[in-house]
């Protein structure tokens, strides 16, 4: 049951991901397991569910989906959807059938919770303010300029 190792790099970019972005609780985990990646879905699911407890995850909605594998066909020269590395070209019956699509498994998107706040998500999701303020955060200081490149002197 190689699922219960996927699960815990599943925790591990979780952990990782909330050391980088400071956050306590995770509310919904998304995942993409593609019909080609040989996940078991139903024992990964049961393996999270499992490792989660006292762990971010805890109590945590965990969706996968697990989109259609695809293949290039080299007999027919075709991209073609597939549910198994062993199906046949749905077009000409060849089984010359090279996996271009639905082989991974990934985390999608995370939906998380800050102490004291509400969830928040994606890649555009900023940290809250500290320091109480109830206003827009303050911008990043702009970078210290480089000093000028030496111009040449003529001698």
């Amino acid at each position: 049951m190689h699922e219960l190792s996927l699960a815990g790099g599943i925790l591990r970019v979780v952990e990782d991901a909330a050391a980088r972005e400071r956050f306590r609780r995770v509310a919904q985990l998304h995942l993409e397991a593609g019909a080609l990646s040989g996940v078991d879905l139903h024992a990964l699911r049961f393996a999270l569910e499992a490792i989660a407890p006292g762990s971010l995850l805890e109590g945590a909605e965990i969706r996968i989906d697990a989109p259609p594998g695809s293949a290039w066909c080299l007999a027919c020269g075709t991209t073609v959807e597939i549910q198994s590395r062993a199906d046949p070209c749905p077009l000409c019956g060849g089984h010359q059938l090279q996996p271009t699509g639905g082989t991974e498994l990934r985390v999608v998107d995370l939906i998380v919770h800050d102490t004291n706040e509400a969830p928040r998500s994606g890649p555009e999701a900023q940290p809250a303010p500290r320091g109480g303020s109830s206003g827009p955060a303050e911008p990043d200081p702009p970078e210290p300029a480089q000093p000028p490149a030496a111009a040449s002197q003529p001698p």
